[in-house]
């Protein structure tokens, strides 16, 4: 059996469809044929803004998430303390241990937590931090294990030394 996986929705209105979902796992098709018409709908269309105080708010027009249908898109996170709006001091370390704070408080918001996680993208302004940064990363999200991406980059805002964005899957709520 392979794991290809392909979706084909017909759509008869803007207000009803019929998708079937065809692929490897076993009953994946008898679970989504049972999954109301209106809460496919919601999947596929509801869009909600993720907002908490337990995470720094935006500093541009943005904002820390994005909730469309069932998935998760949080805005990159940065070591700024949510109370001080400061980042904290200590080196990569202490950044990562607050970027993944403050991901841990928009995840809770939206109804994910890291064991929903399917992609983190990492910025890191020196990847010789690589090796630290990953040991605080492997230590927080245990036993999650997204799909990720580090990339080196010139510069962040406010000086950071990371940031992180996620995808998640909401699994609650």
């Amino acid at each position: 059996m392979n794991n290809q996986c392909a979706v084909v929705s017909v759509v008869k209105s803007p207000a009803l469809w019929v998708s079937l979902a065809v692929g490897a796992v076993a009953g994946g098709i008898a679970a989504w044929i049972g999954v109301s018409v209106a809460e496919k709908e919601k999947w596929h269309t509801t869009v909600q803004i993720v907002q908490t105080p337990a995470a720094p708010a935006a500093i541009g027009p943005y904002s820390q998430g994005m909730v469309v249908g069932r998935m998760l898109y949080t805005a990159g996170q940065i070591p700024l303390d949510p109370q001080t709006m400061e980042i904290v001091q200590g080196g990569i370390e202490a950044q990562a241990s607050q970027v993944l704070k403050n991901l841990d408080a928009v995840l809770a918001e939206a109804g994910a937590s890291w064991e929903s996680v399917v992609k983190s993208t990492v910025y890191l302004t020196n990847m010789n931090d690589f090796a630290v940064f990953n040991s605080v990363y492997e230590q927080h999200i245990k036993p999650a294990k997204p799909a990720r991406s580090t990339v080196q980059v010139a510069a962040l805002p406010m000086g950071a030394m990371v940031e992180i964005e996620v995808i998640a899957r909401i699994t609650s709520k």
